[in-house]
């Protein structure tokens, strides 16, 4: 199992006088579930959304290349924004990178997004649990081991879903995606045997709640969908506090950056319901520039 060391704390006096920077990571769109979240909790901060686009999806990278790159696309990125925390909105990074990446900066906090396992079985009552995820969330000891520790008597199936992102990453972007593809990517999550069917599905990847409509509606049958955003929401305000009384109702704008195409603004706008900036593309080895 991969230890995930304590994180670093931000106290909430050291941010008194001005709003905080908060960096939102993923490979594509799927950490807006987890940015909309965050954002509610913090609507003063000044938040920056970062797309390793050039990259998606990260479940196709062998794991020696994954740290890699995330490692050299979060130190460019580190180094620009220079946020007081940075949230990793993915799944398969968050497995892997996270070790590394407090290594590289111990002074600044991450917050990953893994698996939410233990509420789920918590919460499941036929004790029938399906993980829906990458194949590299799923191969990752890291899952096994949230498995073993916390699935407490709960039959835990792990779902590998080869196109689901890509899928939901095409929905996000406003191009047709068919309901049969997406029923098919879910179906393997329902299982009814030994006279107990799955109740509780684990959303184990950022890009599936922005989905969750379809997801509902072409379920066979009614479960509780577990999105992990609300938890990583909290565990922002346990880090650098919540937001002033006063916080801003006029919020700033969103910075966009990305590494092989500009994002789409207005559909991110729409998205997170908030004001966004033109999009940056950021070359990793060189300067960010403004979208043509």
């Amino acid at each position: 199992m991969t230890s995930l060391a304590p994180l670093p704390r931000v106290l909430a006096s050291e941010l008194a006088d001005r709003a905080p920077t908060i960096l939102v990571f993923d490979s594509g769109l799927g950490g807006l579930s987890v940015f909309r979240e965050v954002a509610r909790v913090r609507p003063d901060a000044h938040f920056v959304y970062a797309a390793d686009d050039a990259a998606f999806p990260y479940g196709a990278l062998s794991d020696e290349t994954l740290v890699a790159r995330v490692g050299h696309v979060m130190d460019r990125l580190i180094g620009e924004v220079r946020p007081d925390l940075v949230v990793i909105a993915c799944n398969t990074a968050s497995t892997l990178a996270l070790p590394s990446l407090r290594a590289g900066h111990p002074t600044l906090p991450f917050i990953g997004t893994v698996p939410a396992i233990k509420p789920a079985c918590l919460a499941s009552r036929t004790r029938r649990v399906s993980v829906l995820a990458t194949p590299g969330t799923v191969r990752r000891d890291y899952t096994a081991a949230l498995v073993r520790e916390f699935a407490s008597g709960c039959d835990v199936a792990l779902v590998p879903s080869d196109r689901l992102a890509g899928l939901a990453e095409a929905a996000m972007a406003g191009d047709p995606v068919d309901d049969a593809d997406i029923a098919a990517e879910i179906a393997p999550c329902f299982v009814n045997a030994g006279g107990r069917r799955t109740d509780t599905v684990v959303l184990a990847c950022t890009h599936y709640p922005l989905i969750l409509d379809r997801l509902t509606r072409l379920a066979p049958w009614p479960v509780t969908w577990i999105d992990p955003a609300p938890a990583i929401a909290r565990r922002v305000t346990q880090l650098i506090g919540t937001a002033a009384p006063a916080a801003q109702d006029d919020p700033s704008p969103v910075r966009l950056v990305s590494t092989l195409r500009p994002l789409e603004a207005v559909r991110i706008g729409a998205i997170v319901g908030r004001p966004v900036a033109p999009p940056q593309v950021l070359d990793p080895s060189g300067p960010a520039r403004g979208a043509s």
